[in-house]
């Protein structure tokens, strides 16, 4: 895991290896961080399980997702807009 501040807002990038850890990423955008989730490590059945679940998670406590690439994600708390280029 690696942290990244701006000096009030933090970024987590993951990059699980196994389902158990993506439950960290849930708890991260709960305490208000944007977190960006790299599954690439996982089986592809088990990443789409992890993401559906993390997705699932970040939507309960009313925050925003975007898919980057195909096991790629950005999780965002309800505090932060995440925009995406129209290129």
């Amino acid at each position: 895991m690696t942290r990244f501040a701006d000096g009030g807002h933090e970024v987590v990038l993951m990059q699980p290896r196994r389902f158990e850890e993506v439950s960290e990423a849930v708890l991260a955008v709960r305490d208000r961080k944007t977190v960006l989730l790299n599954l690439s490590a996982m089986e592809h059945s088990e990443a789409q399980r992890a993401a559906d679940f993390v997705a699932g998670g970040v939507f309960a406590i009313d925050g925003h997702q975007e898919q980057l690439d195909d096991l790629i994600f950005l999780f965002a708390p309800y505090d932060v807009a995440i925009e995406r280029d129209p290129f």
